[in-house]
């Protein structure tokens, strides 16, 4: 018999105050003065009740880099991180580019036990893009993978886009596209502009974003399919996707945390944050950190604002962290040589709430109901409620946390937020009505 849990005043998506009691998997009552002999008392005053969070977005490392990061290791920072269910990017090694291996990334996230992993599986064979990987069998495997992604590189070839539109089209699939016209980003190591300028750094031009996304919406308005665009990062390229949007075209966009509040001057050790209020209370240890290499790469204040802007207006959808762990030899090294990538899953909550404040709805339906919807995880997205599966995460507003890396739970260490003090504190997840984290530590 599984164990009951009384949740008590605590605020659902920051409404009043109400009593959840968590019983058999579900929310089986919500209101006042609720008793439940024999349940664990979880005392939620001041504290806010958000449906699980949904990662459309996270690298899980295995099969293949367990050095950097694990499937239970993942699963535990995303726990930590206020998550109940993440899409676990193909680029492992082996590529899950077959039923087998997304079907071992599933069985691994069901042992691991501490959120939902639903496997992304690769386009073309191999991440190669020249042939469409096994998307057929991958969607009818038992991980029923539904979003299809050869994110690190770009579906390039146009013919090859159309037939993976056309592919998954038959089952209601998604593609999701990196987008980066490869023959444009040749060497580079940072936004194009005038910090790279300064820095002597081959630029990445945001035109090689742009172009790939007004070339996919045309395509797929063309195939009537569906297209879901990673980590946005221009100004213009939410142009293109406010316009398709406007056209009535089938696609989705998130945007990462980090693409919401750095910017590209911290390569040169600069802090310039989108987010005032940060401002001035954290500086980047130096000049040339590959600490802030990514791809797509930080890019500048003016589209870090044009983000923002269209996360609220709904031109991007989803906020997702992809997050990215790297071992140590892979990120503390030269400039030139450091993988791309930052950790995320256990610092988005907050990152979003300095950026957006406390609009816990907005929160929910960014980071929680159309990531689920998204992905098709009906059990999860589902704002606290009697009968509702009980996939949800409470979040003490009023805390702040000074971002250490020893204390993260991921294998690896790279951070860009190190030091930095952010607002809210995930004080309890829980999946199925089972605690994943209790007073902000994982409880397996």
């Amino acid at each position: 018999m599984t164990e009951s849990y009384l949740i008590r005043g605590v605020r659902v998506v920051g409404a009043a105050p109400t009593d959840l009691l968590l019983r058999d998997g579900v929310v089986a009552e919500a209101g006042h003065g609720l008793t439940a002999p024999g349940a664990t008392v979880v005392d939620a005053d001041g504290l806010v009740a958000l449906p699980g969070l949904v990662d459309l977005h996270t690298h899980l490392r295995e099969p293949g880099r367990e050095d950097a990061e694990t499937v239970e290791s993942g699963s535990r920072a995303a726990a930590l991180g206020g998550y109940t269910a993440v899409c676990a990017m193909a680029n492992t090694s082996p590529v899950a580019d077959t039923a087998g291996v997304v079907e071992q990334v599933w069985r691994l996230g069901r042992e691991a036990g501490l959120v939902d992993v639903q496997p992304i599986g690769a386009v073309t064979v191999g991440l190669a893009g020249e042939h469409l990987a096994e998307l057929g069998a991958m969607a009818s495997s038992a991980a029923r993978v539904r979003i299809f992604s050869d994110d690190g590189h770009c579906v390039a070839d146009p013919r090859l886009m159309r037939r993976a539109l056309e592919y998954v089209k038959a089952f209601d699939g998604i593609i999701a596209q990196h987008a980066e016209e490869p023959r444009l980003t040749v060497g580079a190591q940072m936004h194009e502009g005038e910090v790279a300028t300064r820095l002597g750094l081959t630029g990445w031009p945001a035109v090689a974003e742009e172009a790939i996304i007004a070339r996919d919406v045309l395509l797929t308005e063309h195939v009537g399919s569906r297209l879901h665009v990673c980590h946005v990062s221009t100004a213009g390229s939410v142009e293109v996707l406010r316009h398709a949007k406007a056209r009535g075209v089938r696609v989705t966009a998130e945007v990462t945390p980090h693409h919401l509040l750095l910017t590209d001057e911290l390569v040169a050790g600069r802090a310039v944050l989108g987010t005032p209020e940060l401002a001035g209370t954290w500086r980047p240890t130096t000049s040339y950190d590959p600490v802030f290499k990514v791809n797509p790469p930080l890019r500048t204040a003016s589209d870090v604002a044009a983000l923002r802007q269209a996360l609220v207006d709904g031109i991007i959808d989803v906020v997702a962290t992809d997050h990215a762990p790297h071992a140590l030899e892979d990120k503390e090294c030269e400039w030139a040589y450091a993988r791309p990538g930052m950790l995320g899953l256990e610092t988005a909550l907050s990152v979003l709430l300095a950026v957006v404040g406390e609009r816990w709805d907005l929160i929910a339906e960014r980071m929680s109901r159309t990531p689920a919807r998204i992905a098709g995880l009906t059990e999860h997205g589902r704002d606290p409620a009697p009968g509702v599966p009980a996939n949800l995460t409470l979040v003490d507003p009023a805390a702040r946390r000074t971002v250490d890396p020893g204390e993260l739970a991921s294998r690896s260490r790279n951070t860009p937020y190190a030091g930095m003090t952010l607002p809210g504190r995930v004080v309890a997840t829980f999946l199925r009505g089972e605690p994943t984290v209790l007073d902000g530590k994982a409880v397996k």
